[in-house]
């Protein structure tokens, strides 16, 4: 790929923006030699203003998302791709994220420019369980762990019935539940289906990967051994 169009599909502008910095000498190699837009460079050494570019297409990336940031580039308020660095927006195949988490759920949220590794992830054949930590404003009765992992819950609206879930009660208004599906507010509509509300939500799981000790608005890109421990359903 010439290196003009490989600056325009990472963000860095128009193929005409892109080609006005080649002119300008801020495209350079490792070394600091001015390069073209038909060189044929390797990715880790281009610099663009002495700064290395930014990761490659094919790129997968974990962020830990705060309450209050919408999964959208579009809608007001705060958005998700605001924590990432701006071209990200601009990157073509378009960085999207991997299903969505509500404006007040924070957690565990994916990006990636792969289709077709966005595909297997929500499939529902991967059925890959995600994990939530959740506050109540009630306690729990004690029933709804059974009720959760009947395969028979069907919520409101719905022509379908729930597959199993679990749930692990962590103290009488806390609860950690794992679900293999992904469906609209999920989890907020089971604890709702049993007379509670939830009041804080996180997501701290999906497969095998876990947001570890990643801070709060951090983002981290995904490897190779990352891909492959998310498509597992435990670590």
């Amino acid at each position: 790929m010439k290196l003009v169009k490989l600056l325009a599909n990472l963000g860095y502008g128009s193929r005409k923006q892109v080609a006005w910095m080649f002119r300008e000498g801020r495209v350079t190699d490792a070394a600091g030699d001015v390069l073209y837009a038909d060189d044929q460079v390797g990715h880790a050494d281009v610099r663009v203003d002495g700064e290395a570019l930014d990761p490659p297409l094919g790129l997968t990336l974990l962020l830990h998302k705060p309450p209050g940031y919408t999964c959208s580039t579009k809608d007001t308020g705060r958005l998700v791709y605001d924590l990432l660095p701006p071209r990200f927006r601009l990157r073509s195949p378009v960085l999207s994220t991997v299903g969505r988490l509500d404006r007040e759920t924070g957690g565990l949220l994916l990006f990636t420019d792969d289709g077709q590794l966005l595909h297997r992830i929500i499939s529902p054949k991967a059925a890959l369980p995600k994990v939530y930590e959740a506050t109540l404003a009630e306690p729990l009765r004690g029933n709804e762990g059974v009720l959760f992992a009947s395969g028979a819950m069907l919520l409101e609206a719905d022509n379908t019935p729930l597959k199993p879930a679990v749930l692990d009660v962590l103290s009488p208004t806390q609860a950690r539940l794992t679900i293999t599906e992904g469906r609209y507010h999920q989890v907020r509509r089971m604890f709702a289906a049993v007379g509670n509300h939830v009041v804080a939500l996180h997501r701290s799981r999906v497969g095998g990967l876990a947001l570890d000790d990643l801070p709060e608005g951090a983002w981290r890109a995904l490897d190779a051994a990352d891909i492959a421990r998310l498509m597992t359903a435990d670590g």
